[in-house]
């Protein structure tokens, strides 16, 4: 029993290194700082799908993993602002941090999953596509009816047969994905600094699914648009 929980006890106190690197992640710029807020934000967007994809962590697990996240990066803040007036060390920070994940009932294999996913996120930094913002600057100005025959004149026959829709559902995507390049392009004029260009992307990106949900396409059809339109551009002719 010992041995177990030194062993937890180890693991856990890599995470509490291992965890500031995950704003910088997610962030996806060494060069933006985001407050404790914004990480938890950036957490749901980015790290708490991957929980629950890869470890099979539920919603609720993953939701307190980002939790405790949270509030060790307070307690580090504080740390090195020197104004920790709960716990004199961070090796008592450690010990409270053992709490929690006991407390969340997770196995010694899961804390090292843990530990190794959280590892492998700050070797290789990983894209998170749902705050990518990719944008093409010409639909800024782009008229909707210029922009759909730039895109239908080449592309509808090949996007009928890509993604297996009809006429009808080819030129209802073809309005979905000029409404999100000019989405896009007005996003893109918001600082990068700024977390609603963040939060903006992620509504971009959920409503683009929703629109082309609703046109009636199966979810492969549906990863087959959203890659068909991803590897084809166009441009001012």
């Amino acid at each position: 029993m010992s041995n177990r929980f030194t062993r937890e006890k180890r693991l856990i106190c890599i995470i509490v290194f291992l965890v500031t690197a995950v704003v910088t992640i997610q962030a996806q710029d060494n060069n933006i700082s985001r407050t404790p807020l914004e990480q938890r934000e950036l957490f749901g967007y980015c790290e708490k799908p991957e929980l629950i994809k890869q470890l099979k962590f539920s919603p609720e697990m993953a939701d307190r993993v980002g939790e405790i996240d949270y509030w060790l990066q307070l307690q580090l803040l504080k740390f090195a602002d020197n104004t920790n007036d709960t716990f004199a060390t961070p090796r008592e920070v450690q010990d409270e941090v053992i709490k929690k994940y006991k407390a969340m009932h997770l196995s010694s294999d899961q804390i090292k999953a843990l530990l190794d996913f959280k590892k492998e996120r700050q070797a290789n930094p990983p894209p998170c596509a749902v705050i990518t913002l990719s944008y093409n600057a010409i639909f800024d100005t782009m008229a909707t009816a210029r922009a759909l025959l730039l895109y239908k004149t080449p592309f509808r026959k090949s996007l009928i047969e890509k993604a297996a829709v009809n006429g009808r559902q080819a030129d209802q995507l073809f309005e979905i994905e000029v409404w999100k390049q000019k989405e896009a392009a007005a996003i893109a004029k918001i600082s990068p600094t700024d977390f609603n260009r963040i939060r903006k992307t992620v509504a971009m990106y959920t409503e683009r699914e929703r629109r082309i949900r609703t046109i009636g396409l199966s979810e492969e059809q549906v990863n087959a648009a959203i890659l068909f339109f991803n590897e084809h551009a166009i441009g001012v002719k």
